[in-house]
């Protein structure tokens, strides 16, 4: 259920990472599903990249956006899942200041209703870090649409309430989440 309220939305600068060890710029489509989402709400590109399924080259990147003053949100797609090659949580958790476990939970419980129970091999999860949101989800291009319109979309909008991440993010000037009875 979406609540917006009268606010004007906040912008944000938001980063896209595409993990995987066959995509390119040219097929890369979970990637670009994220990018179409993000612009058409309005926010901004701050970078994009594709790097290798490996911890250390996926922490260097994401490392580095956290450090930067340019980007509030980063949004991740693949190696979430169960292959030897999967490492992205690995890969992330250690960064994290704060884990925002209910992100893998309702991405489960939506993906849910159009995988079933395949959904249980998504190791979608989420944090912050430096004051940067950061998201991981799977690697197909239904899974990135789930995840942005099902759950990213309202909560990277400073207009959805009576919560978003928008006032948590570094340079932001969205005011506080609001009570239930607000």
């Amino acid at each position: 259920m979406s609540h917006l309220n009268e606010k004007t939305s906040t912008p944000l600068n938001i980063a896209v990472l595409t993990v995987s060890d066959t995509r390119t710029e040219e097929n890369d489509t979970s990637g670009h599903a994220l990018v179409e989402g993000l612009t058409e709400s309005g926010h901004n590109l701050a970078d994009k990249a594709i790097v290798i399924d490996d911890i250390y080259k996926i922490r260097a990147i994401v490392s580095k956006w956290i450090a930067s003053d340019d980007v509030q949100a980063i949004l991740i797609t693949g190696g979430t899942g169960f292959t030897q090659r999967d490492s992205t949580p690995e890969a992330l958790t250690p960064l994290f200041d704060k884990e925002v476990a209910g992100f893998g939970e309702l991405f489960r419980s939506i993906s849910y209703q159009q995988i079933g129970t395949s959904t249980i091999q998504s190791r979608a999860i989420a944090g912050m870090a430096n004051q940067v949101i950061i998201f991981a989800m799977p690697g197909s291009t239904n899974a990135c649409k789930t995840a942005w319109n099902g759950i990213l979309k309202e909560q990277l909008n400073s207009m959805h309430g009576p919560c978003n991440f928008v006032p948590h993010v570094k340079k932001s000037s969205a005011s506080t989440c609001h009570t239930r009875s607000a």
